[in-house]
């Protein structure tokens, strides 16, 4: 599948960007930085033990967990594989496909981070997770089998493998950079976006073509 050109079909993705630019300038601005990682962040014990009331609803904190990031090297490392894999991913699911995609894959996010810690006491923020499940169905949408792969299905699995291999070494490099030795990488979070991008990919097609 070819790529589209241009950002005229990309304003969803130009829209979510927008928004957790503004989120991180708010927070910032309004200095609260040091307390909304706890009260918008997904923490597994809340879904573990009852009576945890504080933070955000429970029910939205995968989603207010992705508004929220430690700083701005943070912030730019998602915007930038967002914008790159979401402008092209939103060209062929479209606007509300991409929606879509980054809701679910923040929510698949909590999932396999809570599969992995369920009774973790640090909470999980940033819009890593959501963003991996955009980097899932670009994968499928524009994946190539590797060279020198004897079975095709074989190399294209490799090929959309890759991916998302690279974008948790690049969260670990940018734990490593942010000098925040306290913030963990939330593996499970990534491969459940991932994943989650993966088997929406093409149901996402076949909606928006349906009536084609």
């Amino acid at each position: 599948m070819r790529l589209p050109l241009g950002w005229s079909r990309a304003r969803a993705t130009l829209a979510i960007a927008a928004l957790l630019a503004a989120a991180f300038v708010l927070v910032y601005a309004a200095g609260l930085d040091a307390r909304a990682p706890s009260w918008a962040g997904f923490l597994p014990y809340r879904f573990s033990f009852d009576g945890y009331a504080q933070g955000a609803p429970l029910a939205l904190t995968p989603l207010t967990a992705t508004l929220v990031h430690g700083n701005w090297i943070h912030l730019g490392f998602s915007l930038l594989i967002l914008l790159l894999c979401g402008r092209a991913a939103e060209g062929v699911v479209g606007p509300v496909g991409i929606v879509i995609l980054y809701v679910l894959g923040a929510y698949a996010a909590a999932a396999g981070h809570f599969l992995l810690e369920p009774r973790g006491l640090v909470p999980m923020y940033g819009a890593s997770g959501a963003v991996a499940a955009v980097i899932g169905a670009y994968a499928m949408l524009f994946g190539k089998r590797k060279p020198g792969v004897g079975n095709a299905r074989l190399g294209f699995w490799l090929n959309a493998l890759w991916l998302i291999a690279f974008w948790i070494v690049l969260q670990l490099l940018l734990a490593y950079v942010s000098a925040r030795p306290s913030v963990g990488i939330a593996i499970g979070a990534h491969v459940g976006g991932f994943l989650l991008g993966m088997a929406l990919a093409r149901p996402l097609l076949l909606l928006r073509y349906r009536k084609a």
